[in-house]
């Protein structure tokens, strides 16, 4: 499939046009960001990584039924995607207390949660993603309406059980991930996006290293080392 032209440009990511109207190509970047971008590197590699590994995982989700915008990866660096109008939301679903959550609420990181939390974020980088509820979502931002916004957290949280289950497999914690929603054309919700170690932290089950950007954000070993090790545990590769 050809790329069109250029029609968006993320910190990880750039979508390009295909002849056909309904479909995109997913171009994942070298590009490692941090704090909303302020700190910024090109990891060799790290695209290459996170296009195997999402393919992975939403293949995965895709076989429990759940809508999803992946249609195929076309090359090292290349997904063909389902074209969605993106919900300018943020889902953030947490097992264990890490990152933010921790600093935001003075809870020792690492922490068990009695169940998962769903978090919600206005993606919105001139305000930094802030924090929302939903009545910020539906009332006062006006983007999603009560139902939807309910059948998104129906598919989050069973994202979560089908990601948890498979990186148990691979003697990996989940400790939380995040993940972004969009409409098709014909109105229904799909999940968007990617998951990766990016967008997910990993533990080992045992030593509690870390395979995820947190190699990067907080300066703890290599990344690239890390996200190999992700992608050998869930494929063999």
């Amino acid at each position: 499939m050809e790329k069109l032209e250029k029609i968006y440009e993320g910190k990880a990511k750039i979508i390009y046009s295909t002849a056909d109207e309904d479909l995109l190509i997913q171009y994942f970047k070298d590009d490692a960001t941090a704090f909303n971008a302020q700190k910024k590197a090109i990891i060799a590699n790290k695209g290459i990584l996170n296009n195997k590994i999402s393919e992975a995982l939403m293949k995965n989700i895709i076989a429990a039924k759940i809508p999803c915008h992946f249609v195929k990866k076309i090359n090292d660096r290349e997904q063909v995607i389902k074209k969605l109008k993106i919900i300018p939301l943020e889902i953030i679903i947490r097992n264990i207390a890490a990152g933010s959550m921790s600093k935001r609420l003075g809870i020792k990181e690492g922490s068990e949660l009695i169940e998962p939390i769903f978090e919600l974020c206005y993606k919105e980088d001139s305000l930094n993603d802030p924090l929302i509820n939903d009545d910020h979502a539906i009332n006062v931002l006006k983007v999603i309406n009560k139902e939807q916004l309910e059948l998104i957290k129906k598919y989050a949280f069973l994202i979560n059980k089908i990601l948890i289950n498979l990186f148990l497999k691979s003697n990996l914690q989940l400790v939380d991930f995040k993940i972004e929603f969009g409409f098709n054309k014909n109105g229904e919700i799909l999940l968007a996006d990617e998951i990766s170690p990016d967008s997910c932290r990993l533990w080992d089950i045992k030593t509690k290293q870390r395979f995820d950007k947190d190699l990067f954000r907080r300066d703890l070993g290599d990344l690239i080392a890390g996200y190999e090790e992700v992608l050998k545990r869930i494929t063999n590769e």
